[in-house]
C-alpha cells in the first residue's frame, strides 16, 4: 500500500522489521554492544522519520538460544529453555528502546509475556494505536509460547498488525543459493517466489514463517542491515536484498 508523508512517495505505510539478537553484538561475541545497538537504532529512527510506521520484532540469540539447553544431558526442559530465550529478547528490547529514545524517538516496548514493570503487554489494538501515533514499537518475547521462533513471531505480527511488508535484517546481502559466508560462489537471488524458497529449502526464515507469509501474500524483503542506510532503503520499499512474494520470479 502506498502513502505519502513528509513529501515522500512511500511504497509501504507500515512494516514489521525483524532484527536478530546477533545484530546487537560484535561478530563472534555474545552479550550486548551498545555501539551495535546504536547502529541499528540510528537507521531505524531515520527510517521512521520518513513517515513509515515501524514495528520491530527482536531476537535474543546474542544472549542465549533455547536450543543450547535442549541437549540430551540437559536438566532444563525444552519448554523452559524456550522461555529463557524469550526473556533474552526483552533484554534486547530494553536496550533498543533506550538507544532509540536517546535519538529523540517516541517508542513503546511491548511483550508477549506480561511484565508490566518493564514493558506493556502486547495487545494488538494497542500496538496499532501506538503505530498510528507515530511511535516505533518494539515487540519482544516472541509469541509468548514455546516452540515458536522469532521469525514466526515476526510473520504473525506482520499479519496481525496489517503491515505492508515483513523486512528481515541479516548480516548478508539477501537470500543466496548457499551460505555465502562459507561458499564464495553462492548466487544471490534478487527475486523469489515463496514456493521456490520452500522447494529449495533456502534457509532464510523457518518454514512456518514462510508458510504464513505465503498463505496471506505478505511480501518479505531480506537485506543486509550492516550496510549504512539499508534499513531506511528497505523501509522505503527500494529494491535492496531479496524480495520474496507471489509475483516475484527467480532472476539469480
Amino acid at each position: 500500500m502506498s502513502d505519502s508523508a513528509g513529501g515522500n512517495d512511500l511504497r509501504y505505510r507500515r512494516v514489521v522489521l525483524k532484527i536478530s539478537g546477533e545484530s546487537f553484538t560484535a561478530e563472534g561475541e555474545r552479550g550486548i554492544s551498545m555501539d551495535a545497538v546504536t547502529h541499528v537504532a540510528r537507521q531505524t529512527y531515520r527510517a521512521a522519520q520518513q513517515g513509515v510506521q515501524i514495528a520491530v520484532v527482536i531476537g535474543g540469540g546474542n544472549i542465549l538460544r533455547g536450543a543450547e539447553f535442549t541437549s540430551g544431558n540437559s536438566t532444563i526442559q525444552q519448554a523452559t529453555a524456550h522461555y529463557m530465550g524469550m526473556l533474552a529478547t526483552v533484554i534486547n528490547g530494553l536496550a533498543l528502546q533506550d538507544a532509540l529514545e536517546s535519538l529523540g524517538s517516541d517508542t513503546r516496548l511491548l511483550t508477549a509475556i506480561r511484565m508490566e514493570g518493564v514493558a506493556e503487554p502486547y495487545i494488538r489494538r494497542r500496538a496499532q494505536r501506538h503505530l498510528q501515533k507515530g511511535r516505533i514499537i518494539i515487540l519482544a518475547a516472541g509469541t509468548g509460547s514455546p516452540f515458536v521462533t522469532t521469525d514466526t513471531a515476526a510473520a504473525q505480527r506482520a499479519l496481525e498488525l496489517e503491515a505492508d511488508a515483513l523486512l528481515k535484517a541479516t548480516r548478508v546481502d539477501g537470500i543466496f543459493s548457499d551460505d555465502p559466508e562459507k561458499n564464495p560462489h553462492a548466487v544471490l537471488y534478487r527475486e523469489l517466489t515463496y514456493q521456490t524458497v520452500r522447494d529449495q529449502n533456502l534457509r532464510v526464515m523457518d518454514s512456518t514463517a514462510i508458510a504464513q507469509c505465503m498463505e496471506h501474500n505478505m511480501p518479505i524483503c531480506v537485506f543486509n542491515y550492516k550496510k549504512e542506510g539499508y534499513i531506511e532503503r528497505a523501509v522505503r520499499g527500494e529494491r535492496v536484498g531479496t524480495l520474496v512474494g507471489d509475483d516475484a520470479r527467480q532472476t539469480g
